[in-house]
């Protein structure tokens, strides 16, 4: 502990007992770019620094945004629900959802001042001359989802139909469509929906009984939605199986469905009701009833299903970004409260217990962030053209999904824990947290189903691991100044967690394995890629802190550790010391930990 810190501590520890000091503060207030060096470093990392410099303001803009005013609407619209009205004032069928105005201000925020959702398809943005790479894009999605979850699925969703119609549609309905889906204009603003649930097929999509009858330059959909998120979007992707058409996935075709038509009466659909759900609950989503609804295809009618998975892949990505933002605000939060209040005469971040839990609330959080960006990276270098990038890709898509969802759940139950009973009240963040973090591992596919399509269909289909393992070891060779011996036993951890999804993937009988081996696949990349972001931060500013993460991922997350055996207790509080502190520490520092 540096004399600085204790003198801090003692001076807590005199101050009045008043309710502030008992009960400690909340984030409010703070400043959650400048609060996060991990995101400002990543950036740096895989971004060039002539768009860093740019974005570096918008992010501190951001940030202070959703420390305060932001944060306060996400409040105040999680506990004002939208409300569905059947009929308008005189009485006609009229359907509309109505939000409360705190939600309006979310959106303003999120598409008009920032165009979260336009980012990576229109130019010009915050003064941007180009579009923003994905990785870019995708800091400001963490950010603005610290402070809004429910909000990111129509973020997300209008981003995604707005590349399915670019990649997919024709001419005619580019040109009727795309501008409105990526205007930051918000009176010309176009939100996107996707609508591909069904009573019949959740995750089994093939089953699906919505029918789409062909009628001239259009077609009528009928049949049922059963859950809608972003339920009155103004421009709705949905998958439908044309009449005639043959079972499963390859008879389902990609349809473009419009909320009003081109005389501006409501198209042939009707929002059933809305869901009274968990969390997210300041975005409307609803059961949606087509009778008769008029829709346009997109792409080739027998290629629906693989078109979508483009969006599905995409929410994947944001999905993971997203735990990662609810993981990184339970982080603020437990780490304000064991800073600034006090028990038993002492600070709670100076308890050796209590640092042991913000460790494993920082860890995960931590490791998502790295996997977050690594998988935005690929992402980025496969639009760009790079055959080994989207290998990469389609292996760390569901990887990054499946296990940074179940950690958020984790990670935000253990920060609520850390603020006591007063956590617990919904007047705080950390119940919302809570809540909005059971969604991330249902949304966009279970954990059964994204475990199978790494191992099954990543692996054992499209052999991606080969790539996963190179571009994991490609990054230690470039980890100038790891120690050798913790690059060495890393390249064994490589082959071992690639050898062993190998093992399952290819063998049916092995299925029931499919989870420990996605998050063993996770671990072993999240803690490469802790030890070369370690690397490349202290050749940049002389901070190899974060490879000491990449030890505690091996230690703890790969490893059970054996629960009658203590920890080595003065080798983790030295670890903890220098993650829990302030002061940047090089790999010189860093290294002797590494091999302890």
């Amino acid at each position: 502990m540096s004399a600085g810190n204790t003198q801090g501590a003692a001076a807590v520890a005199a101050a009045p007992r008043n309710a502030a000091n008992l009960i400690a503060p909340d984030t409010t207030g703070l400043n959650f770019y400048r609060a996060d060096p991990s995101l400002a470093d990543l950036l740096r990392i895989h971004l060039p620094a002539d768009l860093v410099a740019h974005l570096e303001p918008h992010l501190d803009r951001l940030g202070a945004l959703a420390g305060g005013p932001l944060d306060e609407c996400a409040r105040l619209a999680d506990r004002h629900t939208p409300i569905l009205h059947q009929r308008d004032r005189f009485g006609r069928d009229a359907q509309s959802i109505e939000y409360h105005p705190a939600y309006r201000e979310l959106e303003n925020a999120a598409f008009g001042t920032f165009g979260i959702h336009a980012l990576s398809h229109r130019k010009g943005i915050m003064g941007w001359p180009d579009v923003y790479p994905v990785t870019a894009k995708h800091a400001f999605t963490l950010l603005f989802n610290e402070t809004e979850f429910g909000m990111g699925c129509p973020i997300n969703v209008t981003d995604g139909c707005a590349k399915l119609l670019s990649k997919f549609g024709d001419a005619a309905l580019k040109a009727k469509y795309l501008d409105g889906l990526t205007q930051t204009d918000m009176s010309k603003l176009t939100q996107g929906g996707q609508f591909m649930t069904e009573k019949e097929g959740g995750s089994d999509v093939g089953t699906l009984t919505t029918v789409a009858v062909s009628e001239g330059d259009h077609w009528r959909l009928y049949g049922e939605k059963w859950f809608c998120s972003n339920a009155d979007a103004k421009v709705v992707m949905l998958l439908a199986r044309p009449q005639g058409a043959g079972p499963g996935t390859r008879g389902v075709g990609l349809f473009l469905m419009p909320r009003f038509l081109d005389d501006g009466s409501p198209n042939n659909y009707r929002i059933v009701r809305l869901k009274d759900k968990l969390g997210t609950r300041s975005m409307a989503s609803g059961e949606i009833k087509l009778e008769g609804a008029i829709a346009y295809a997109v792409g080739k009618l027998d290629r629906g299903f693989v078109q979508m998975a483009e969006m599905v892949n995409s929410s994947r990505l944001s999905n993971g970004v997203k735990s990662t933002a609810l993981m990184r605000r339970a982080w603020h939060d437990a780490i304000t409260v064991a800073k600034n209040r006090v028990v038993f005469g002492q600070r709670i971040v100076d308890l050796p217990l209590a640092r042991r839990q913000l460790m494993k609330i920082l860890l995960p959080t931590e490791q998502a962030m790295s996997m977050s960006f690594l998988t935005a990276d690929a992402l980025d270098r496969a639009e760009a053209g790079s055959q080994d990038a989207a290998a990469l890709l389609r292996i760390l898509t569901p990887t990054l999904k499946f296990r940074a969802t179940r950690d958020a759940r984790k990670v935000c139950g253990d920060a609520l824990e850390m603020r006591g009973g007063i956590g617990y009240v919904e007047e705080f963040a950390t119940a919302r947290l809570l809540r909005d973090a059971h969604l991330g591992s249902i949304w966009e596919g279970t954990g059964n189903i994204v475990a199978i399509d790494a191992l099954k269909r990543a692996i054992g289909r499209h052999g991606a691991e080969s790539a996963l393992a190179a571009d994991l070891h490609a990054r230690l060779d470039d980890a100038t100044g790891l120690p050798q011996a913790w690059s060495d036993r890393l390249r064994g951890l490589i082959d071992r967690a690639i050898g062993f999804a190998r093992h399952v993937a290819g063998h049916a009988e092995n299925e029931a394995d499919a989870r420990r081996a996605t998050s063993a696949l996770y671990h072993v990349a999240s803690a490469v890629s802790l030890a070369w972001e370690g690397a490349k931060i202290d050749a940049m500013r002389g901070d190899a802190r974060r490879a000491l993460l990449s030890r505690l991922v091996v230690e703890h997350r790969l490893y059970q550790p054996d629960p009658f055996k203590g920890g080595d207790g003065k080798t983790e509080f030295a670890i903890a010391e220098l993650l829990l502190g302030e002061a940047d520490a090089p790999m010189d520092k860093v290294a002797p930990l590494l091999t302890a």
